[in-house]
């Protein structure tokens, strides 16, 4: 569990599937067993204010966004609201979101090369990559891979690179475009012999 402080009031956690397992939960039961859910995130929410020195009480409000290689970002804002505040008390409106993309980190260009010319083999063609802090980072959409396994391209892609928390919106606004839309396309053309 690595845990982020945003401001404040609000403070971010990213949990890969191992820690969730380490905690038994399975990501199946995040949309099912909701009484666990609260339990485990009761658990993580008093491990993340004790790692950031805050003591938590009151109204947290918590998005949770699944992301499909990388795990789980939980994002917990501290509610402004007036509620009773009993000591050690903790209500949380949880919210759930499945992210519709894998984002995965190269730290060298060929290695991105190489994946994509394993994707497009997959008959993969769109993607985009991006530069962002001297790392690569290819961002593959439920749309680019709607004919396979999540699995099998996450299997694959770990061969060259590693599952990121990054976010597409961080990367569209801070990072440089390599190739926009039809990367795997790209690279095959520009890069096959």
């Amino acid at each position: 569990m690595r845990v982020e402080r945003m401001s404040s009031e609000k403070f971010k956690i990213f949990l890969t599937f191992d820690d969730l397992l380490d905690r038994g939960l399975t990501k199946e039961e995040l949309w099912n067993d909701l009484p666990r859910v609260h339990r485990v995130f009761s658990d993580m929410m008093y491990d993340a204010g004790v790692e950031l020195g805050v003591e938590l009480n009151g109204m947290l409000l918590v998005q949770v966004y699944l992301l499909q290689a990388q795990g789980m970002l939980v994002v917990v804002t501290k509610s402004k609201e007036d509620i009773d505040e009993e000591d050690g008390y903790i209500e949380m409106k949880v919210t759930l979101d499945e992210s519709k993309e894998m984002i995965f980190a190269f730290e060298d260009f060929e290695d991105v090369i190489q994946a994509g010319f394993h994707l497009h083999a997959l008959a993969v063609t769109k993607g985009d990559v991006y530069l962002y802090n001297d790392h690569y980072y290819m961002i593959l959409d439920d749309d680019s891979i709607f004919h396979l396994e999540a699995e099998q391209v996450i299997a694959l892609l770990s061969e060259f690179s590693s599952a990121s928390a990054m976010t597409s919106h961080r990367l569209i606004e801070y990072g440089h475009s390599i190739m926009k839309n039809n990367a795997i396309e790209t690279i095959y053309k520009h890069f096959s012999k």
